[in-house]
């Protein structure tokens, strides 16, 4: 990054009015509030914490929604429901940090396909949140799958598509009560193939990756311009509010899609950047560079591991396949190791993504698949190490880090209940709890939620 420039534009973006900054960031607040739920223990279980520890034969106490303790032979309150999990693996609930559940919900037709708003190049103004539909059964699927939490993005269309949102996994009749309070928004960025090919074939503008560079930074130099307007109104107003002389200013006219923008200038939003080759990422890096912002993730990226050691000099994570590849021209390289490339020891964020309504659903099955293909190329990956591709680093890309992604004393007790080792092709998610509340259980129909759209829509077992 470059220094100078970003402590140029700090004091210039900290400046926006607490009115723009209120609307942007109050605007449809959530509402969710945990379910009730009782004192839990889990007993005699294997337990990856998320941070790439294990413990065996060791207890983990929910209490008040939180991870209270984590031990062995744990002195809990009376009345505490105790669960036997012997045999069983306790992991934190699994965080899909590229999902778009109820924005291209099921069934999947025209009526319910919300995610791609390809009226313009670039649409920074528009919130997937605003698209999301609770009632998607994909949400109670990927529930059975461990899912806990989730980032819906808005499609890849466009250069910059829009605000992405982060929910927590519950039944709900709004977006807002699913809505991860406290969570930053997430800005969607592509690169490469898909805007320049939507765009292209209009005969619009990009038409090319050298459109594409072009319309990203037209857009961050119009908000960066728009950043100062209302630095010097702020600036204006504080002087009239001492001079009683001087004419109160007039603000600049509020820009939705120039909000979000200045917002990620000002660090306020997390990007995530679809985006396939190395030397694009490095593109974008640069362009990150150019604007002092910083990139939380690049997803897909099928060439991430010919630059990671860049990207974890940069601490940006990357969001990838297991094993995709080769279904476009972009996304021909790929390798089956590059995951576990990715996942440097020093510095390295790898993440198991889905963009996928199936593959939310067998996450850790995902994330089993690196694990063999490491091993086949003589990289040893323990379970402890891996789980952190779905949870820790997943939360740190979603800044959510401080709230959930590991089993640590405080936290949320977002916990999924395994039959067995979560990366065996047998592994089922056999309870799942959000915040200390047991949302699903295998073994018990009055714990596996069903959407209001598919009530009388599947037959009796």
């Amino acid at each position: 990054m470059r220094p100078i420039l970003i402590c140029a534009l700090s004091s210039t973006l900290l400046a926006l009015p607490a009115i723009a900054a209120a609307a942007a960031g109050e605007a449809f607040a959530s509402t969710y509030q945990p379910l009730a739920s009782s004192a839990t223990v889990l007993r005699h279980a294997t337990v990856l914490i998320g941070n790439g520890q294990r413990l065996d034969n060791a207890d983990v106490l929910l209490r008040d929604g939180k991870i209270a303790a984590l031990g062995t032979q744990l002195q809990v309150p009376d009345g505490s429901l105790e669960i036997d999990a012997r045999d069983k693996w306790v992991t934190p609930g699994l965080i899909d940090v590229h999902s778009h559940l109820g924005v291209y919900a099921s069934p999947g037709v025209t009526a319910s396909a919300d995610g791609n708003e390809m009226s313009a190049p670039v649409t920074a103004q528009v919130w997937a949140e605003h698209g999301v539909w609770p009632q998607d059964p994909g949400f109670a699927k990927a529930l059975a799958g461990g899912i806990t939490s989730m980032q819906v993005l808005p499609g890849s269309a466009n250069l910059i598509g829009g605000r992405g949102v982060t929910l927590k996994n519950v039944p709900a009749t709004t977006m807002q009560a699913m809505k991860f309070a406290g969570a930053p928004h997430g800005l969607k960025m592509a690169c490469g193939e898909n805007p320049k090919r939507v765009y292209g074939t209009r005969m619009q503008s990009p038409m090319t990756r050298m459109g594409n560079m072009a319309g990203y930074r037209a857009a961050f130099s119009e908000a960066r311009e728009y950043a100062e307007q209302w630095a010097d109104y702020a600036k204006a107003t504080a002087k009239a509010g001492k001079d009683k002389k001087t004419e109160p200013a007039k603000a600049p006219k509020r820009d939705l899609r120039l909000d979000t923008l200045a917002a990620v200038l000002n660090g306020e939003i997390q990007v995530h950047i679809h985006c396939y080759r190395a030397d694009e990422m490095a593109n974008m890096i640069a362009l990150a560079d150019e604007f002092g912002f910083k990139i939380a993730a690049f997803h897909h990226g099928v060439e991430a591991y010919k630059i990671a050691d860049v990207l974890a000099k940069e601490h940006i994570c990357g969001a990838l396949w297991a094993d995709w590849w080769g279904f476009k021209m972009e996304a021909y390289d790929g390798i089956e190791e590059n995951i576990a490339l990715v996942d440097r020891p020093e510095g390295g964020c790898a993440i198991v993504h889905s963009d996928s309504a199936e593959g939310i659903q067998r996450l850790n099955q995902e994330a089993a698949k690196v694990i063999g293909s490491a091993q086949r190329v003589g990289i040893a990956i323990a379970p402890e190490r891996a789980i952190r591709w779905l949870t820790e680093n997943a939360a740190r890309a979603l800044g959510v880090l401080e709230h959930t992604g590991t089993l640590e004393a405080g936290k949320m007790a977002d916990v999924v209940v395994w039959n067995g080792n979560p990366f065996s092709v047998y592994a089922k998610a056999d309870q799942v709890f959000i915040d200390g509340a047991l949302l699903y259980d295998r073994n018990d129909p009055a714990h596996q939620p069903t959407s209001d759209f598919m009530l009388g829509q599947e037959a009796s077992p």
